[in-house]
């Protein structure tokens, strides 16, 4: 029976591939660069707010990676079921709804709740997303990287948006009672219209879906075992990165700077996680085993350990960009590791492996650190654990093999 030729396949449509992906970035920006990461923007008025320690306010990025561990052991059966693209969706509807339900309490416990939950949608549209970039890049192999990378670099759309968003709406509701719940309202329109963007890759992506195996053939699963040490860079990845993201704007708020100077320091950090597609692509497509996770890794521990090591005002700067030229060019590496090295039918499956290892090093991460941070040495030492994390995730993603 003659099989259609892919959408994409012609030279011609490429342009229509990027578009996709760029539209399809959309799902990491809701997912990870508002879902996850606009937190950490919001954490020092709320902790100010509801006399929170850093161990609890550490523990709401915790309970959110819980979620997202939940969400990712969930999401192979969802996928098998559903689809991915309606997986995106529907878990891009939920993650709105739950962050606008933030603004409407105070209370410890129902704002973990919202966290958790908030977790678990996001892990839907984060690996849904991830599976619908890896096979938009395979009907487009000489562009497989770019595509890939342009989906995760969405985070960054997210995180520039959360920094100019989140501070204008805290000063602009500061003389309200519990002012930063307008900040959650407003991140929910957001994550609303994101949504919406969402609806066209999700529509033209849904007939790319995997190869099937041939008629009688076993079905096709993902190994961890070959992929170990992969697996362990990226769960102490998750343990590192998380600690930064969730902390470094509370510490830099320690250190004396300004409303406006976080406003640039993280929205400079968000677009240059949008411009890391273009840089680290080519290297995505040449290295088909750990040596771009065990880079990544090393680079992310350099930027963690600075604003621990100096309040100077450049060398906080240079940490930021660092940080987001790397961090989700990281996470790209290990889908482009697992389109590398196993059938494409086993994809979503791999790429659930990896986000589950990487959910795990999460809910670590953020607890510990704010435990540190309550004691002597402060917020510094916890970044300095963090790099530490990183540095040992280098180390064990250098020996992961590309298999034959």
């Amino acid at each position: 029976m003659h099989t259609p030729d892919p959408p994409f396949s012609t030279p011609t449509r490429q342009l229509v591939a990027l578009a996709l992906a760029l539209a399809l970035s959309a799902g990491a920006a809701l997912s990870l660069g508002v879902t996850r990461f606009a937190y950490g923007l919001l954490l020092p008025p709320m902790r100010a707010d509801l006399g929170w320690s850093y161990t609890l306010a550490g523990g709401m990025n915790t309970v959110n990676a819980l979620g997202y561990l939940l969400g990712a052991l969930l999401t192979p059966r969802l996928l098998q079921r559903w689809g991915a693209a309606r997986v995106l969706v529907v878990g891009a509807v939920l993650a709105s709804g739950f962050m606008g339900l933030s603004g409407f309490f105070t209370a410890t416990e129902p704002l973990l709740a919202q966290r958790l939950l908030a977790g678990v949608a996001s892990a839907w549209v984060f690996i849904a997303g991830g599976l619908l970039a890896a096979r938009l890049g395979a009907s487009q192999p000489a562009q497989g990287g770019l595509l890939i990378g342009l989906y995760y670099g969405g985070t960054g759309f997210g995180i520039a948006l959360s920094a100019v968003l989140v501070p204008a709406v805290l000063e602009a509701a500061h003389a309200q009672p519990h002012g930063w719940a307008w900040a959650w309202w407003g991140l929910a329109l957001v994550c609303a219209g994101l949504t919406a963007l969402l609806c066209w890759p999700a529509r033209v992506l849904r007939p790319l879906a995997p190869v099937a195996p041939a008629e009688g053939a076993p079905a096709v699963a993902f190994a961890w075992r070959p992929f170990a040490f992969a697996l362990g860079g990226y769960a102490m990845f998750g343990v590192g990165y998380i600690g930064y993201m969730t902390f470094v704007i509370a510490l830099l708020r320690e250190q004396g700077a300004s409303a406006s100077a976080v406003t640039v320091f993280y929205a400079l950090l968000g677009l240059a996680v949008l411009a890391s597609p273009r840089i680290w692509a080519p290297y995505l497509d040449r290295y088909k085993g750990g040596q771009m996770l065990a880079l990544f890794n090393a680079l992310l521990g350099v930027a963690t350990v600075l604003p621990a090591l100096t309040a100077a005002w450049p060398v906080v700067l240079a940490s930021g960009l660092l940080f987001g030229g790397v961090f989700l060019s990281l996470v790209a590496s290990t889908t482009a590791l697992v389109r590398h090295n196993v059938p494409q039918a086993a994809w979503g499956a791999g790429i659930s492996a990896f986000t589950i290892v990487f959910a795990a090093g999460q809910i670590v991460g953020p607890t510990v650190v704010g435990w540190i941070a309550d004691g002597p040495g402060g917020l510094a030492r916890g970044l300095v654990f963090s790099a530490g994390a990183l540095w040992v995730g280098a180390a064990l993603a250098w020996r992961q093999r590309a298999l034959a």
